[in-house]
């Protein structure tokens, strides 16, 4: 049976309004109505848009919002290729992300159509924790990147708050998943990547790493 995250994911009303209100409140939530987490993303969106010519993969990409981002700042032969199970989704990202520099995909992330090495970066923003099954697709994401290139994930994190008894109940009924402090870093090494980076701000976390080369 699909988990209420996921329904809602497949929904072609929530797929409209998922960038504009949903996600700027729950980015807002990961700091517990701060700017620390947004503040974060801000910055590292201009680090992953900054010019040039790369083929990036955007998994679990929604409407597309991140994907148009990271297209805008490519040059020559530079594409970014989001990827997405949700049609709705992917019906909407086509209709306010298009651009010329980016493509939409229906794949599921745990296993995306594409060979080994393919990709300069490989982002999971904001997404890994409504994945069913998640961890594989981190071994996903390390095996397309080519070597030398960069995988970038933001998802959720266990903290005091979330760690709360009723909380991870509350979320697991919904299909959101908290990851423990470990869990993210910990897969990415066992996948072969190396100079993981860790940053957790509010509830969530962001996570960088490199492929060996």
């Amino acid at each position: 049976m699909s988990s209420i995250a996921q329904q809602l994911m497949h929904n072609r009303l929530f797929s409209q309004v998922y960038e504009r209100l949903w996600r700027p409140t729950f980015t807002r939530l990961f700091s517990l109505g701060g700017s620390g987490t947004a503040d974060f993303d801000k910055a590292l969106t201009a680090y992953l848009s900054r010019p040039g010519e790369r083929l990036i993969l955007d998994v679990a990409c929604g409407p597309g919002n991140y994907t148009r981002k990271l297209a805008d700042g490519l040059r020559g032969d530079g594409r970014c290729i989001g990827i997405d199970f949700s049609p709705s989704m992917l019906t909407q990202a086509a209709r306010t992300n298009a651009t010329g520099r980016a493509s939409y995909i229906r794949a599921d992330a745990h296993a995306t159509p594409f060979a080994d090495n393919t990709f300069d970066t490989v982002t999971c923003l904001a997404a890994l924790y409504l994945i069913p099954d998640p961890l594989p697709v981190i071994d996903e994401l390390v095996r397309v990147t080519r070597p030398g290139g960069e995988v970038v994930i933001f998802t959720s994190v266990a903290t005091e708050l979330t760690t709360l008894p009723g909380v991870r109940p509350l979320t697991e009924m919904s299909g959101y998943r908290i990851f423990g402090k470990h869990e993210i870093v910990d897969r990415l090494h066992t996948a072969g990547a190396d100079h993981v980076e860790q940053t957790i701000t509010g509830q969530g976390q962001y996570v960088l790493a490199v492929k060996p080369g």
